[in-house]
This record gives structure tokens, C-alpha cells and sequence, in this order.
């Protein structure tokens, strides 16, 4: 069945990006009609969502480098109880006309869904949800933030697990006499008030059927009919109706042979799991809490200041960008802005994991809900509301969460088909056991430590087919999905959170796997191993005056001896309009020494080799060798100063005016603090690190020296639109690059490495060329990515290990009859709840250090 979609798409410009768009999505299999309108910024497509999805459609468009207009939305979901709950939702999200992808992570309990704004009704994401049997949580009006509503679902879980596991334990208690009465014979009379006690346990395990087990056989039911699949609640369903209709079965005396009743089993069985449930809901909500109480940090009022001077205090949610608020020591900074007076310390632990607080004055950025330590600040706010950077934060973390890593496709397949295997062995095994009772108890009473259930099906066993139904029942509930479900995403989730409150914020889950396998760093070296804040350091005069006093050219004669005012004067006049930080070190300082900076009538950027521009002073280039010879100027008579200079680790740059080379200006950067001991660590872990920059060779081998880098890792004189290509280079070899960044000058590297790492974006998180955004400008944190990369992996692997050691282990111990149905159930619900008590041991790393298991730590 055709399906026809429209879009907005932007970028499109004129008639040859229409056609560019129409040829791109007309090229997908399954596209019967496109049709482009550059006009009005929009498209249709007529397509078969059989054979071709929205999302390819999106990915063509893209392609051909213009943006479909997508959206976001964040749904938390109710009532899933393992991984087939979450793919279950996923397909139905995506069945909805005008989805284009949805991600379901069933330890956050929480689904997000990209879709087309144009073409997509909200209410059908949350009517297919239902319609799939699960509870979705809609908006209302009186939650005004995604950290109430994310609260209010997991409260509301606990809340009802919790009801259940108190009602149920009052209905479970008696059946502790039961089982007392199993080992001391008489202990309970044979009936109460006339009631056979056989009756009463039916009634109590009915109540219990009917309460906990409705959540289970529900489940089981919705998986069944809705979606013609098998999930945890069918293991539980069955194993416990197996048990209570046995039981059921010989209370009437429907069965020729004398048989116990399994009715404490049941109950038992019901409870564990539900106790288990209330501790894995609870367990959700304390992974949570690192990154629900970031939202609760925000400041709730605001004091600005008026432009009469006078003060008022608002609430945070009227103060709007470029307000002047008034932040005293000790309050929270209530949104991002820029300070514009006063000096104090700011600690930034919450959002940099940096314990020591940060000096601000004058021009310097301020995160919202940080703390002011000392003076009072006067700060103009940039961002508010959903733009400020904690709210990016929180947004990039659940972005992040809901991007599995590709180790999550290996537990998807296994779980696809894990309860069906676990449905069929059960019943296999119940029925060899029927057929071969006495080959299999051989097998079983040979195995050291086991002994089969109830003596097993021999004359002063059990019976043969209550030993069967022993069989079916334990070998169903003994299995575990939920484990293996629960392993990756629970630890993915601890670990976004950690490293979002670390200052570390990676795109992804897939990111924060792939991290920890680079094999090679690339650092720019402008702003990353060094600060990035030039200064200019020599001013030093080629030419010297002519006879007349001035400087012979074509166009006459330069009424100005050639000194070094007019060497910097000229630099600094043609460098007024450029942007770069060495133009501003240049401007910088001939205004500090009063000197006139006029500005250009004609200017051009050079891209990689400085500027052309015409002032009062005359033609004037400034930039490097390659400048000078491609305009007919002879660099040679400043050549022995220029390797001076260079070799110092200054970056040099020659000034000609009227075609008549005048001097040299240079500027130096200092290389931060701990960008050696950075370097060296990585070294150690065996990395090989490369600086990328556009100076010349000398400036960066004397950066490179400093710094602990090998010369021949050093790439000089590349480049802005060349970095990418140097990247490629490396990676042509098979290496694995991680590139670091400013995220907007390097933004085509950071894209073609590997992993692309933005540094010291400040409040600016939301970086769409970097993998990986760093909230200080600090390249130590590149360890921290790698760090936090590992230890999250290991996490996940110890869960992965321990969930399929479970099944592993104790499914064959159950299909032997060697365990009773009860603890059967009561290790279920242990294994789901010791992942995410795994998980939540992850708390506490530290990604100052490497990560260690509890096992080694105690003999480091």
C-alpha cells in the first residue's frame, strides 16, 4: 500500500537542488513520486513503506546535502518487563505514519522518537503504545519539566510494585507454616473451622493468582494476542499456572495417583518475582537521580537589575536573554550568561566533575546553576529555558541512552529467540523426564553436591508426573530474560550520567563503546594543546628608512620611517578585520600602545596564509612565505629572523607594505599545563598522539618538543580545509583516529575521524560535528573519554557475564529436576536485580583514574 509523505527541507536554494533532491529519494527501491518545491522549502514523496522506509528517505535527502526537518519527542513508558517489551514498542512506534525512528531502552523505562513535524500525529505515538499494551505517559499541563514527568514514572512504578509485594507477602505468610508443616509432620492441623487445608491454600494462591500473577498473565496474554510474541511474563504465566492448575487438579482428585500440592510454590514464586520487580523499578530511579537531580540544581529565582539600577527578584522561568541578573556569594548562577562585572570563584563541579572552583571576570562565560563562591558577579544572560547548558546536558544524555552500542545487537538477537528456546527445552525436558524417568535420575543422582527434587520419580520419590510438572515449572521460571536485557542499557545509562556530570557528553552509546578501540589522537594544536590565547611577543623591523625618510614603491613614497610603530601599525591596520586570534593578539596590542589602527578600505582572507588588505598605510599582506611569493615578494632578507622566531615556537609572520618587505610580527601561545602529562599518558596506554596545525614547521616541532610528540607525528602547515584529508591519511593505514577539536574550525575532522571530540565548548554542548563534546578546554579530559569508554564496556561485559553464566548454569540444574520451582522463581528475580545492582556499584568511578574491578582494586 502507497503511503505519500510531505516535508519541510531546508537548504534548497534554486532548481538545480530540487532536482538534486528528486534525483537522490527517486533513486530508493519502493519510491513510486517526488516532488521537490525550493519555493516553499518543501517536498512530497509517494513511497511503500513495505519496501522502503522513511527513514532511508531522510538518509537520501540528507545525502544530497540538504535537512528534512525532524523532531523529537521523549515518551516514558509503563509496564515493560524485558527486552521483547521494548522491541514490541519499537515496531509500534515506527508503524506510526510520519515516524522515522524510534529507540525504546527498556532500563529507563523511556522511548525516543524522531519523526517529521509536518506529517506526524502526536497522539498516534501514544495510542500505538497502548494499542501495543504498554502505558505510555502523556504531557499534561501541570508538569512543567521532563525531570517531573521522568520522576513521577518511576515513583509511580515503585509505588505499585511495592503495594503488590506488601499485599502479596500478608497472602504469602501462611504458606511459611505450609512449608514448616512439610518438615514437621502435624505441625498444622489438618483443617480449621471445618476447612480442609487443602482449601485453604487454594484460596489464599487464587487471591495471589488473581493480583500479582494478573501482572504476569496480562503480560503474557498482550504478548501473545497483540503481538504474536513470548516475553518474561510468559515464562512466569506459565510456570506458575502449570503449578497452580496441577495443584488444582489434585485438590479435586481428578488425578488416579497421590500427589502433593504446589500451591506454598506458586505463592512463593508469585512474590519473589514481584519483590524482585519492586527492586529492579527502585533500581531504575537511583540510576536516574544523578541526572534528574542536575535539573534540580537550576536556580528558582533570579535577581535582575533594571535600568534605573534598581533589583527585583523573578522567577527563573521570566528572566530572557539579555537581562542583567545579580548573583551574590553563594547563590546558584540562575542561567547562562556572560559576566559583565565584578570577580569571583565559580564552582562548575556539577556539570566538569572539577572540585576546584574557576576564576571569573570580566567577558568570561557562566554555566546556570553553578555556584558563586566569593564576590558578587553581574551577568547578561545568553541562554534560558531549554537552551541553557544543563538542559542540553540532561537532552544529550538521554540522546545518548537511547543509542545503544553494537554490542546490544548481539543481546537482541540472542533475546529474540530466547524465551521460545526456553518455552520448547522446558517442555522437552518434562517429557524425557516422563518417558525416560529412570535414565535421567541415573544421570541426575551421579552429579555431586544435586539431588533430584522430592527424591525424584522412585519409589519414595514423588510421582512421575508431578516430577514432570516439577520439570516444566522450574525449567520456565528459572530463566531469565530480563538479565540480559538489562545488562547493556543499565550500564550505559550509569555511565552517560557519569560522564555528563564529568563534563564529558557523548553523542551516543554506540560513541562510548567505539571510544575505547582509537589507536591514534590527533590534536589541533591552537586552543588545544595550547590556550589559544595569542600574544604578540616581537615586532622587528626589515627595511630600514630610505634616504628621503620613507619607503620607495610604484605608487610613490610612504611619508612614515619604516620602525617598528609602523611595521606593527601596518599589521595591525590590515588585521582589523579578521577574526583569527593572531590578528586579534596584532590589534591587541598596537591599541596598547596607542598606536593608530585605521580601517581597511579592501580586505581579503587568505585562507592558511594570512591577509591582503589596502589602509592608509598602503597594499599591505601579512601572512606567511607562501603569501609574500605568490604576490612577487622576496621572503629571503627576513629569512634568518623568521627561523629565529620559528624555533622559539612563535608563530612569524611577515609584513609587506607597497610591495616592499617591512618586518616581522610574532605571537606565541602558551601550551597549557597538562597537556604534556596528557600526552604521556597516552603514550603509555600505547597510543600514538599527532599534532595538526597550520603553522610552519619549526613553530610546530618547538610545540611539539614541549609537549613530549614525536617530530615525525607532527603535521605542519596543513591547512583548515585540508585537516579532514590529513585525517583520512592516517585512518587509510587501518588506524582508528580520535580527533580533538574546536568543534567549528575543525568540524570536517571531527566528522571523518573515527571519534571527533570537541573541546572547551563552555555552554555551547549541542555540537553536531563532534562524537564527544568536552565542557572544559582542558585536553586532559581526552582521558576521561577514554576511560569512561572502557570502564562502561567492562560494566557491561561483567553484566552480559553474569546474566548468561545465570541461564547457563542454572537452566540445565532445572531441566535435571534438581530444582524446586520456588527458588527457581526466587533466583529469577535475583538475577535481574543483581545487574542492576551491578550497575549501580558503577556509581561511584571516578574518571580521574582508570577503572578496576572490586577483585583487583584490593591489591592495587
Amino acid at each position: 500500500m502507497s503511503r505519500t509523505v510531505r516535508l519541510e527541507i531546508e537548504g534548497m536554494s534554486c532548481a538545480t537542488c530540487v532536482g538534486n533532491v528528486e534525483e537522490a529519494v527517486d533513486s530508493l527501491t519502493g519510491v513510486d513520486e517526488v516532488n521537490a518545491n525550493f519555493a516553499a522549502d518543501e517536498g512530497s514523496v509517494a513511497y511503500d513503506p513495505e519496501a522502503v522506509s522513511l527513514s532511508e528517505i531522510y538518509e537520501a535527502i540528507e545525502g544530497s546535502g540538504y535537512d528534512p526537518v525532524r523532531e523529537t519527542l521523549t515518551v516514558d513508558i509503563g509496564g515493560m518487563s524485558c527486552a521483547t517489551c521494548s522491541k514490541t514498542n519499537k515496531e509500534a512506534i515506527e508503524s506510526v505514519p510520519g515516524v522515522i525512528e524510534a529507540t525504546v531502552n527498556f532500563a529507563s523505562d523511556e522511548a525516543t522518537v524522531e519523526y517529521n513535524p509536518v506529517d506526524t500525529e502526536i497522539d498516534q505515538i501514544y495510542e500505538a503504545i497502548e494499542d501495543a499494551g504498554y502505558e505510555p505517559v502523556r504531557p499534561t499541563d501541570d508538569e512543567d519539566s521532563d525531570g517531573e514527568q521522568r520522576e513521577s514514572v518511576a515513583q509511580r512504578e515503585m509505588e505499585k510494585q511495592w503495594q503488590l509485594v506488601v499485599f502479596g507477602g500478608i497472602l504469602t505468610a501462611p504458606f511459611v507454616l505450609v512449608m514448616v508443616d512439610m518438615f514437621v509432620a502435624g505441625f498444622l492441623p489438618e483443617s480449621v473451622a471445618g476447612i480442609s487445608l487443602g482449601w485453604i491454600e487454594f484460596g489464599l494462591a487464587t487471591l495471589l493468582m488473581a493480583t500479582l500473577g494478573k501482572e504476569f498473565l496480562v503480560g503474557a496474554y498482550r504478548a501473545a494476542v497483540n503481538n504474536r510474541q513470548a516475553n518474561m511474563d510468559t515464562l512466569v504465566a506459565m510456570g506458575t499456572s502449570v503449578g497452580y492448575v496441577y495443584s488444582a487438579v489434585v485438590l479435586l482428585g481428578l488425578l488416579s495417583v497421590d500427589s502433593g500440592l504446589y500451591f506454598e510454590a506458586v505463592a512463593f514464586i508469585l512474590w519473589f518475582i514481584t519483590l524482585g520487580n519492586w527492586l529492579e523499578a527502585r533500581s531504575k530511579a537511583q540510576a536516574s537521580d544523578a541526572l534528574r537531580s542536575l535539573l534540580e540544581l537550576e536556580a528558582e529565582e533570579a535577581t535582575v537589575i533594571r535600568e534605573d539600577g534598581s533589583e527585583e527578584t523573578i522567577p527563573l522561568s521570566a528572566v530572557d536573554v539579555g537581562d542583567r541578573l545579580k548573583v551574590r556569594p553563594g547563590e546558584r548562577v540562575p542561567t547562562d550568561g556572560v559576566v559583565r562585572n565584578g570577580e569571583s570563584a565559580v564552582d562548575e563541579s556539577m556539570v566538569t566533575g572539577e572540585s576546584v572552583p574557576v576564576e571569573k571576570q570580566p567577558g568570561d562565560e557562566v554555566v546556570g546553576s553553578t555556584i558563586n563562591e566569593n564576590g558578587v558577579l553581574e551577568v547578561e544572560a545568553t541562554r534560558v529555558g531549554k537552551d541553557t547548558a544543563i538542559q542540553q546536558i540532561v537532552e544529550r544524555v538521554k540522546q545518548a541512552q537511547a543509542r545503544q552500542p553494537d554490542i546490544q545487537r548481539l543481546v537482541d538477537r540472542i533475546s529474540a529467540v530466547f524465551v521460545p528456546a526456553v518455552i520448547l527445552n522446558a517442555v522437552v525436558w518434562a517429557s524425557l523426564w516422563y518417558l525416560f524417568p529412570e535414565a535421567l535420575f541415573g544421570v541426575a543422582e551421579a552429579l555431586p553436591l544435586w539431588s533430584p527434587v522430592g527424591g525424584g520419580p522412585v519409589a519414595g520419590g514423588v510421582p512421575l508426573i508431578e516430577f514432570s510438572m516439577i520439570v516444566l515449572a522450574s525449567a520456565l521460571l528459572i530463566a531469565c530474560p530480563c538479565a540480559l536485557g538489562l545488562a547493556t542499557p543499565a550500564a550505559t545509562m550509569v555511565g552517560s550520567t557519569i560522564s555528563a556530570t564529568n563534563g564529558v557528553l557523548f553523542k551516543g552509546a554506540d560513541i562510548l563503546e567505539k571510544a575505547r578501540s582509537v589507536d591514534t589522537v590527533v590534536f589541533d594544536k591552537t586552543g588545544t594543546l595550547t590556550h589559544g590565547e595569542m600574544e604578540l611577543t616581537d615586532v622587528v623591523v626589515i627595511d630600514r628608512p630610505a634616504t628621503d625618510g620613507g619607503i620607495e614603491s610604484d605608487g610613490g613614497v610612504v611619508e612614515a620611517s619604516v620602525d617598528e610603530a609602523f611595521v606593527l601599525g601596518a599589521a595591525a591596520s590590515a588585521e582589523s578585520s579578521s577574526e583569527h586570534p593572531l590578528a586579534e593578539a596584532i590589534v591587541d596590542e598596537a591599541r596598547e600602545r596607542e598606536l593608530d589602527v585605521a580601517n581597511p578600505s579592501e580586505f581579503e582572507n587568505v585562507p592558511g596564509h594570512g591577509v591582503r588588505a589596502t589602509t592608509e598605510y598602503g597594499e599591505t599582506l601579512v601572512g606567511n612565505r607562501k603569501l609574500m611569493v605568490d604576490n612577487g615578494i622576496d621572503p629571503k632578507p627576513a629569512a634568518a629572523e623568521m627561523e629565529r622566531l620559528e624555533g622559539e615556537g612563535k608563530t612569524a609572520m611577515l609584513v609587506a607594505v607597497d610591495t616592499h618587505l617591512v618586518g616581522v610580527v610574532a605571537t606565541a601561545d602558551t601550551v597549557r599545563e597538562s597537556a604534556k602529562q596528557t600526552v604521556s599518558e597516552l603514550h603509555e596506554r600505547g597510543l600514538e598522539v599527532v599534532m595538526l596545525t597550520g603553522d610552519n614547521e619549526r613553530t610546530a616541532a618547538a610545540v611539539a618538543k614541549e609537549v613530549g610528540i614525536d617530530p615525525n607525528s607532527v603535521r605542519a602547515e596543513v591547512l583548515p580545509e585540508d585537516k579532514a584529508d590529513a585525517v583520512d591519511d592516517l585512518q587509510a593505514d587501518g588506524n582508528r583516529v580520535m580527533m580533538v577539536g574546536d568543534g567549528v574550525n575543525d568540524a570536517p575532522a571531527l566528522t571523518t575521524a573515527h571519534i571527533g571530540v570537541a573541546i572547551g565548548s563552555g555552554t555551547d554542548v549541542a555540537i553536531e560535528s563532534a562524537d564527544v563534546t568536552l565542557m572544559r578546554d582542558d585536553p586532559a579530559d581526552v582521558l576521561k573519554v577514554i576511560r569512561l569508554s572502557e570502564a562502561t564496556l567492562s560494566k557491561i561485559r561483567q553484566n552480559l557475564f553474569w546474566a548468561l553464566a545465570y541461564n547457563a548454569t542454572l537452566i540445565p540444574v532445572a531441566s535435571l529436576g534438581l530444582l524446586n520451582p520456588a527458588l527457581a522463581g526466587l533466583a529469577m528475580a535475583g538475577s535481574s536485580v543483581s545487574v542492576m545492582t551491578n550497575s549501580l556499584l558503577f556509581r561511584g568511578y571516578d574518571p580521574h583514574e582508570d577503572y578496576h574491578l572490586l577483585v583487583t582494586r584490593l591489591f592495587r
